[in-house]
């Protein structure tokens, strides 16, 4: 069924059945491309390799999905409820999660080449080996993230938060870091080569083997942040 074309009078009828028929068909059969499925309840669902390429799913409640593998590139999903939701794999390519509430989300292996995530809360959520390079996260909540090996290359990060942040053997090449709070992150082994750090709070910060060549400002507070052994 062509979802696109068909449902286009009456959008609460359209995410009604749209909502439906998701719950009832194999997920991996399902194309909502392009669909306007904003502020639609998919609480808990099922959307495993769900083709939602450039859909409308603003102020969508996605808490507890399961997105494994679906592909979200271009996707709206601005003010988007995705806490505890299952993401890994996922293909977020250039999708809008601004303002979008991502705590304790899994988005492990996921690819988020140019998202925008600014203003994004993502507390607590897991972020291994996912590729985050060229994304908007400016003030952006990643207090106690997991970001264990993500690329996050050339992104903006100004004006973040990561407390308590876990970025051991992270890519931070060349990003963004102006204004940051890095206090008590552990920072072992990660790459913050060519790094803006300017007013960035790097206080207890772990800083084991961590590579700081060329980055703007602040080196010396670098040193002085290392955490001892102790540091969990």
């Amino acid at each position: 069924m062509n979802y696109k074309e068909d449902f286009y009078k009456n959008y609460a009828i359209q995410k009604e059945f749209i909502a439906g028929e998701i719950n009832r068909k194999s997920p991996i059969e399902m194309d909502l491309s392009g669909a306007n499925l904003s502020g639609i309840n998919l609480r808990g669902v099922n959307l495993s390799g769900v083709k939602l390429i450039g859909a409308d799913l603003r102020g969508a409640n996605l808490s507890e999905a399961i997105l494994k593998g679906a592909n979200l590139s271009g996707a709206n999903l601005q003010d988007a409820n995705l806490r505890e939701a299952d993401c890994r794999e996922a293909n977020l390519y250039e999708a809008n999660l601004i303002d979008a509430d991502l705590t304790k989300a899994n988005l492990c292996g996921a690819f988020l080449w140019k998202v925008k995530l600014k203003g994004a809360n993502l507390s607590a959520t897991s972020l291994c080996e996912a590729d985050v390079s060229d994304a908007d996260l400016s003030f952006a909540k990643l207090n106690e993230a997991s970001l264990i090996g993500t690329n996050l290359v050339r992104s903006n990060l100004a004006g973040s938060e990561l407390c308590g942040a876990r970025l051991v053997e992270a890519n931070l090449c060349q990003v963004n870091l102006t204004g940051a709070d890095l206090a008590w992150a552990n920072l072992t082994e990660a790459d913050l080569s060519g790094a803006n750090l300017q007013e960035a709070n790097l206080a207890n910060a772990r800083l084991c083997n961590t590579i700081i060549s060329n980055t703007i400002n602040q080196q010396r507070e670098l040193v002085v942040g290392i955490m001892p052994r102790s540091f969990n």
